[in-house]
């Protein structure tokens, strides 16, 4: 016969094995996933209506008391804020990375952008970047358990997010820790002026000026927000003051205009980190460089 104390361990081994097989393994997991939220607005006074936004936050965030550091994380051109969740799967991503301490927990904050390029544009009719910095950062900070100050900042983007990313960090240089720009689109001036006519029209009117051609596109408004133009005149000490990541694939059609900023950067003495892997401008080189940028970011955010 069994004594008491054996009948006691006995009987904690069975009631412990009817719990573990109660749990399926999606219900597992779930206790390591992050909290999304689509769909959020918020009313912009700058654009004069409601931007909308998306929201991932980790998988603690719920159950703790601490702020957290943000990436404010930027969509491509035609996409919106939820491109990084439908097509990037940024949340299954940062879920598995925090598991590991391969990045730390922070939140990321992907808000809609239009066809903006993240810039004002020509005649102050589209002031994304006036909305970004003046409007959704304090948004973000007052609404969500975020840290607030340039240490705690982080922000990335793919092609035109990546564009908006260089854009933001190099005018606004106490604003953000560090920088990761995937495949950015950004251009040389000869790029610039060799683009056709519908290109200019459909893309580039609204941002610079309808009806130009040749050299009469490189304008002031374009050279001031051309991220490859101002890291070539920008003050060194401004630009030392964030950490800089670009990634742009080998098979990209942007290459050009990347691998100028890579050169201007290192002509210049600034330092940086800059990646060039097997790929184009598509989803699954973008899924497999948002990690290795939000790690890059994430060590911005250590004391």
């Amino acid at each position: 016969m069994l004594d008491a104390r054996t009948c006691f361990l006995f009987t904690i081994c069975i009631a412990l094995l009817s719990v573990t097989a109660g749990r399926t393994p999606e219900s597992a997991a779930q206790t390591t996933r992050g909290f999304v939220e689509e769909g959020l607005t918020l009313d912009s006074s700058v654009l004069g209506r409601s931007v909308r936004y998306t929201i991932y936050l980790p998988r603690d965030y719920e159950s703790s008391q601490r702020n957290y550091p943000v990436t404010y994380l930027l969509h491509g051109y035609t996409d919106d804020d939820t491109g990084w969740l439908q097509f990037g799967e940024a949340n299954r991503l940062a879920d598995a990375a925090i598991a590991t301490g391969e990045i730390p927990p922070m939140i990321l904050a992907m808000p809609d952008a239009g066809l903006s390029y993240y810039l004002n544009n020509h005649d102050s009719t589209e002031r994304y970047e006036d909305f970004f910095i003046t409007e959704i950062i304090p948004f973000i900070e007052s609404t969500y358990r975020a840290r607030s100050g340039k240490q705690y900042r982080g922000i990335a983007g793919l092609s035109m997010g990546g564009h908006g990313a260089l854009l933001m960090a190099m005018k606004n240089p106490d604003t953000f820790s560090a920088a990761a720009a995937f495949s950015a689109a950004i251009f040389t001036d000869e790029e610039t002026t060799a683009k056709s006519p519908e290109r200019w029209d459909n893309v580039e009117s609204r941002l610079y000026g309808p009806g130009l051609s040749g050299s009469d596109r490189l304008t002031e408004h374009y050279y001031a927000n051309n991220p490859v133009h101002l890291a070539a005149t920008m003050p060194i000490g401004d630009l030392k003051r964030t950490r800089w990541y670009v990634d742009c694939g080998d098979d990209d059609h942007l290459y050009k205009g990347n691998s100028t900023l890579h050169i201007v950067l290192r002509s210049r003495g600034v330092p940086h980190e800059y990646r060039v892997r097997d790929g184009g401008h598509r989803w699954a080189y973008w899924r497999e460089s948002l990690i290795p940028g939000l790690a890059f970011i994430g060590e911005s955010f250590h004391q």
